[in-house]
């Protein structure tokens, strides 16, 4: 049994090097002022989509992503690795969205590629920690989800049978196709990159890159359609502008601090309530909580 695979995957800010200038003016992330990789959650989903592919011949498997022009690298590291295309949304207008409007964008550009069995992305994004982009995404989709994926144990008549990851343990479910999958960071690691295809895709870009590009590389591009990477805008996927962005995201964040913890000083404390009432309090003014 073939199967057609959409790996949701996203290029966030290293969180590791979150400073001062990591926030706009109006609540949204500075990406440019800070370091981009592939959201480490995505790489453990796109593991089970490669594994997915190995275990069914035929099988293929398409990256969706959205962001600035920058984040065509992130299909690239997927063919890198054995992803078979992709597509890159992105719009001003699709700009500052939240996860409402960021599902909203990839459902739509999900109901444009039309065939698929299985979308799989990570639980969650480093720059946000929400893990709502993939059940809203399923919801907009009508579909069935299962989240905090471990491990894809057979798909087989129909069904998916999927190993999660849950407080206290596993549990084994299955669940019909077409289906969402989100994937724990317990999962296995992504496969690293296959030196043949980096050499095969190195060249692969959006029209965005090759206009943007020093060389010239338009006889390559002609020879071999597989380096023409797909750039979708708000128009090509009938996305509703109202939905898009800032202008369809409800979530408005006020403000990021970046605090470092340092070890002072030691305390002992007794088990009373009055001393834990007391730490409590200091946590609190220093900001360790709350």
């Amino acid at each position: 049994m073939s199967l057609k695979i959409v790996v949701l995957a996203k290029q966030v800010p290293d969180t590791r090097n979150v400073g001062k200038d990591a926030m706009k003016a109006d609540g949204t992330v500075n990406r440019a002022a800070l370091p981009a990789i592939f959201n480490p959650e995505d790489l453990n989903a796109l593991e089970q989509a490669l594994r997915l592919k190995d275990a069914h011949p035929g099988s293929t498997i398409t990256m969706l992503t959205m962001g600035p022009d920058r984040a065509a690298e992130i299909i690239r590291e997927g063919l890198y690795r054995g992803a078979d295309g992709g597509y890159l949304l992105t719009d001003r207008a699709f700009a500052g969205a939240d996860t409402l409007a960021t599902s909203y964008a990839l459902a739509t550009a999900i109901k444009k590629i039309g065939e698929y069995d299985i979308i799989i992305g990570g639980r969650q994004a480093i720059d946000g920690d929400t893990a709502q982009v993939g059940p809203q995404v399923a919801e907009k989709l009508g579909l069935t989800q299962i989240t905090y994926t471990e491990e894809v144990l057979k798909v087989e008549n129909g069904k998916i049978t999927v190993k999660r990851h849950i407080d206290g343990g596993v549990e084994v479910v299955e669940g019909p196709l077409p289906i969402v999958l989100t994937v724990n960071s317990s999962a296995a690691p992504c496969r690293p990159r296959n030196a043949k295809l980096v050499q095969k895709y190195k060249h692969a870009k959006t029209v965005t890159e090759k206009q943007r590009a020093t060389m010239d590389y338009t006889e390559l591009y002609d020879r071999c359609d597989y380096l023409n990477l797909s750039e979708w805008s708000v128009n090509d996927v009938n996305a509703d502008l109202e939905q898009c962005g800032l202008s369809g995201s409800p979530t408005k964040v006020k403000t990021i601090q970046n605090i470092v913890f340092q070890a002072k000083e030691n305390k002992t404390m007794s088990g009373s309530d009055r001393d834990i009432e007391d730490l409590i309090v200091e946590l609190l003014a220093n900001h360790t909580i709350g």
